[in-house]
């Protein structure tokens, strides 16, 4: 379970959803039949794709120099100090300002902006409240639009902007205080779903979450990425690594759930499965629909299945997507329902149970057969840390093994670029010496 990483501090009713909203999820919303369980083969190549592919693609060609930009817990922006200010407003775009110049200084090229970070919203959202990552309190106007400036912004730079999505999570905690501040929602409009649809809710360890078997609750999740992309020029969308796990001895009670739509399956897991993947064809599917050049993505836990486990699995022994996470992300691929993949490979190349060569290149073999690019996702918040399984992130700064990880991106074809986890880690005094050496190697030799 150790190498689970954990990415942040971690009735039914008529829904007010715009009439494009609504047509959008009619289009999107399909039955499909119990998967088979266990390995899925490479599809044949007469076997034609789930989602017929644009005829241009969803993003551009180039090597992509990303970065991931949290708002969970204010872990990267805003500044905690700003929310309670008075010139909150102020602070908080000069704030995003100075982070874009810094990373359009570094050579990065795509910000990957956490929009959703809970059950709360960082876009004038018609179903969801404000987030109170802004004002300190949910459902409170900030006064201007987050996601809009990031844009604008960005955009500016010419930069690039992937709205970042947790799609099940409501809460990061289940506190007394935390609770109360969700009911008292109840009067706003829109209220937050904890209040709306407190059957969806389920406690997983410390977090309130929805629970991803029930089809209302997934067409809401995809409703929301819709509004985003209807009103949004965002040039893509990407959902992180939780789906059903967030961290290990985290799983929610679905025991009712599975009894009420689990018919046909002869286990949870298959189940589980079976809806997770429900929910990245209806995303998939809705996203082409409204915007077909707008980029889907999913940054999955780096093992899929272990070999040991699968024969068609990776060389290693770590947590995997598919056993914990309930996400068969290898077959999304195959599937063609994903623009993009950015695998969270956050080990170093001497970690014997989860090399980072190693995942890396299992991971070109997954995509090379298909239409989907392939990013990796990379551990900088390890740069510098004292580690006594991991010592390679200290050895001079943590550069040397930075760059055989950048290197071995850039010769591998198939691997189209790499994403930092995460922003505020490369103002960190230890992350120094790297943040130097990727100012040299991207920041002198930019890409567009």
């Amino acid at each position: 379970m150790e190498f689970i990483i954990a990415r942040s501090l971690l009735k039914t009713r008529v829904f007010p959803y715009a009439t494009l909203t609504a047509m959008a999820l009619l289009l999107a919303s399909c039955a499909s039949k119990p998967p088979k369980s266990l390995v899925t083969p490479f599809p044949t190549a007469t076997k034609p794709p789930l989602v017929t592919q644009p005829a241009q693609p969803a993003q551009s060609t180039s090597e992509v120099r990303g970065v991931w930009l949290a708002t969970v817990s204010r872990l990267d922006w805003p500044p905690p100090s700003s929310v309670y200010a008075s010139n909150r407003i102020q602070q908080q775009q000069a704030a995003l300002i100075a982070t874009l110049d810094k990373l359009k200084s570094l050579g990065v090229n795509t910000v990957f902006f956490q929009v959703k970070p809970d059950g709360t919203a960082l876009w004038s959202s018609k179903i969801l409240p404000w987030s109170d990552m802004l004002t300190g309190t949910i459902g409170n106007d900030p006064g201007y639009d987050p996601l809009q400036f990031m844009l604008d912004e960005a955009h500016k730079r010419g930069m690039k902007v992937h709205a970042w999505f947790n799609p099940y999570r409501v809460s990061t905690n289940t506190k007394p205080a935390t609770t109360a501040a969700l009911n008292r929602t109840l009067s706003l409009h829109p209220a937050s779903v904890f209040v709306l649809h407190r059957d969806w809710i389920r406690t997983a360890g410390d977090r309130y979450v929805l629970d991803p078997g029930i089809p209302a609750a997934r067409d809401w999740i995809t409703s929301i990425v819709a509004e985003v992309v209807s009103h949004y020029p965002v040039d893509g969308v990407q959902f992180d690594d939780y789906f059903y796990a967030e961290a290990p001895g985290q799983l929610l009670n679905d025991n009712q759930t599975f009894r009420e739509y689990g018919q046909g399956f002869s286990n949870k897991a298959d189940w589980r499965r079976h809806n997770t993947q429900q929910l990245i064809e209806q995303v998939s599917r809705t996203i082409k629909q409204l915007k077909p050049g707008v980029a889907f993505g999913v940054s999955p836990a780096g093992v899929w299945r272990n070999i040991s486990h699968d024969p068609a699995g990776s060389a290693t022994s770590g947590a995997a997507a598919y056993d914990e996470a309930y996400a068969d992300t290898r077959r999304w691929v195959q599937q063609g329902l994903l623009d993009y993949i950015a695998p969270q490979l956050y080990w170093p190349f001497a970690r014997q149970a989860a090399r980072y060569d190693v995942l890396a290149n299992w991971w070109a073999n997954v995509v090379k057969p298909t239409h989907t690019r392939l990013y990796i996702g990379i551990a900088l918040y390890k740069v510098g840390e004292p580690a006594r399984n991991e010592p390679d992130w200290m050895v001079q700064g943590g550069v040397p093994e930075l760059k055989k990880q950048l290197d071995l991106n850039q010769s591998v074809p198939e691997i189209n670029g790499t994403i930092l986890f995460r922003e505020n880690y490369l103002n960190q005094p230890q992350t120094q010496q790297a943040v130097s050496y990727l100012k040299t190697r991207w920041g002198n030799n930019p890409v567009e």
